[in-house]
């Protein structure tokens, strides 16, 4: 059987995706109930950080250890993709000595390639183009606080970046129609808005693609690596601020999410995050078990 990755959303089938999720909350409810679990014990994880974390290093590292195995941090000082050994002969190397690989970096191109060549699943942490292991917690934060998101509208916000461009695959994937209300020229990738035919609308209009949604979400305006334009993005940006004047557009059943590191009084107003429709926090928290779930359909079928 042929080695599976994890680099995109459609890298699983929905029944697959679906399961994972539902996965996660068995290994959450098992997590509260402090019930030892470690079906991974003795495995080991590599994680190739080329983009610094919070939510994804302890998410993974405590995953792995909370699963009976073992995760080894390398930053961008430790291996340099590309840089001095290729990336073709990293991928060989590293399979022959750890369970999986986790990659957070900047390129798509390269963790395609590392996985062209590894033997080993390789997972997808974000890169410039896409964030799948964000959208699995976010679909389990939707779902334990709603049920399920099939039909539903679910409202993007912001830059059409690599959140954006995730939200539009699990729109093709879960069956949602994705409303997307960005600023003139930062608009998300046309091709994969293409492929997503009537599931995706872009507008200007942030009150527009609110009303009647069921799920409102965001992102920062300026992402890592994009300092050199925060000034033009702060003027670009400033009419796109989801706040609870905004939630009250949407259904109202609404939930709020947000990835974080958010910036109060920016993408969100000062009281968003703290509003009743928010479950930013949970959401947060279900990086953990739908990556250990992840973790556990990868390394173990």
């Amino acid at each position: 059987m042929s080695v599976r990755h994890f680099l995109t959303l459609n890298d699983l089938s929905k029944a697959e995706a679906l399961s994972i999720i539902e996965r996660a909350g068995e290994l959450k409810a098992l997590h509260k109930s402090k019930t030892l679990f470690e079906p991974l014990k003795n495995r080991v994880l590599g994680m190739i950080f080329e983009k610094s974390s919070t939510r994804t290093r302890v998410s993974f590292e405590a995953g792995m250890t909370q699963l009976g195995g073992s995760a080894i941090f390398l930053s961008s000082r430790d291996t340099q993709l590309g840089r001095g050994e290729p990336i073709e002969d990293s991928a060989r190397v590293l399979s022959q000595m750890v369970d999986a690989v986790m990659i957070r970096t900047f390129e798509h191109e390269k963790i395609e390639t590392f996985a062209q060549y590894s033997t080993v699943p390789v997972i997808n942490a974000l890169t410039d183009d896409y964030h799948p292991c964000q959208l699995l917690a976010d679909m389990q934060a939707y779902i334990e606080a709603r049920g399920s998101i099939e039909g539903k509208t679910v409202t993007w916000i912001g830059d059409g970046n690599n959140m954006c461009s995730s939200y539009i695959n699990a729109a093709m994937l879960f069956d949602f129609k994705l409303n997307i209300a960005c600023p003139e020229g930062y608009e998300p990738n046309a091709k994969l808005v293409e492929k997503a035919g009537d599931r995706v609308t872009i507008t200007r209009s942030i009150e527009e693609a609110s009303r009647g949604a069921h799920l409102i979400t965001t992102d920062v305006w300026a992402s890592m690596g994009q300092e050199e334009e925060t000034k033009a993005r702060l003027a670009a940006f400033a009419d796109y601020q989801v706040s609870p004047k905004l939630m009250d557009l949407a259904d109202k059943d609404a939930v709020f999410l947000h990835c974080l590191p958010a910036h109060r009084g920016e993408e969100v107003s000062e009281d968003m995050l703290d509003d009743p429709r928010s479950v930013v926090f949970e959401q947060a928290g279900n990086r953990l078990h739908a990556q250990k779930a992840l973790l556990e359909f990868l390394i173990l079928n």
